[in-house]
């Protein structure tokens, strides 16, 4: 049904009922998004997700138990982009992959006639639009194509509170929902990369009731 209705809107899709076999197209075809959902026969989603992260950065959008707060969060610390809790409006699933296809496109167009921007460099960090890495005291840090758009907008926004609505609408270009704390996943995940002390982070803040402030100016 999924297949037949994001066809009918612009979406060349594949479908895999066996996990493994979904696996390797994956890892071997140049899809541009990943629908995942976890519950699969023989093995979860969790754990095709784990290794799939091992070779691409594709985005993934994982599909959950309605109301199983834990498995959103889990994948979401796995490297999921983005997740939908199952019963789910297939307009807002339509949304969601085309926010994520939209920034795979940009961040992948050579059409642009601009200059990329150059490296953002706060004393040990650098983070590079160009070739979408960072950096922290010269080792290569590891963050989806999620998380890395979402330290940009932080990064881009320094001395700056911003919300995580504001966040959301910027990076994934939809309105967050007041119980989604899927944003603070992802934070929590990028200061475990960039931080020297993730539990006590001097980089990224929280403001609480409010949302994070990326702290420093860029050299």
């Amino acid at each position: 049904m999924l297949s037949e209705y994001l066809g009918g809107r612009g979406f060349e899709t594949v479908v895999e009922n066996d996990p493994r076999p979904g696996l390797a197209r994956a890892r071997q075809e140049p899809f541009d998004a990943l629908i995942l959902d976890v519950m699969l026969p023989e093995v979860d989603g969790f754990e095709i997700l784990t290794e799939l992260r091992r070779a691409s950065d594709i985005p993934v959008l994982m599909l959950t138990a309605r109301g199983d707060e834990m498995d959103r969060i889990v994948g979401l610390e796995l490297g999921a982009d983005d997740y939908l809790p199952k019963p789910f409006n297939p307009r807002e699933l339509l949304a969601r992959l085309r926010a994520l296809t939209r920034r795979r496109r940009v961040s992948g167009s050579e059409a642009t006639p601009l200059p990329p921007p150059p490296p953002l460099r706060f004393g040990a960090l650098t983070i590079d639009p160009r070739e979408r890495s960072v950096h922290l005291g010269g080792q290569l840090r590891s963050l989806t194509s999620y998380q890395f758009d979402l330290l940009m907008a932080l990064a881009t926004n320094a001395g700056r509170v911003m919300s995580r609505k504001a966040l959301a609408a910027q990076v994934r270009g939809v309105t967050l929902s007041a119980f989604d704390r899927s944003i603070d996943v992802h934070v929590s995940r990028i200061r475990a990369a960039i931080e020297r002390e993730p539990k006590a982070p001097r980089r990224i803040v929280t403001i609480r009731g409010v949302g994070y402030l990326f702290k420093g100016n860029p050299e």
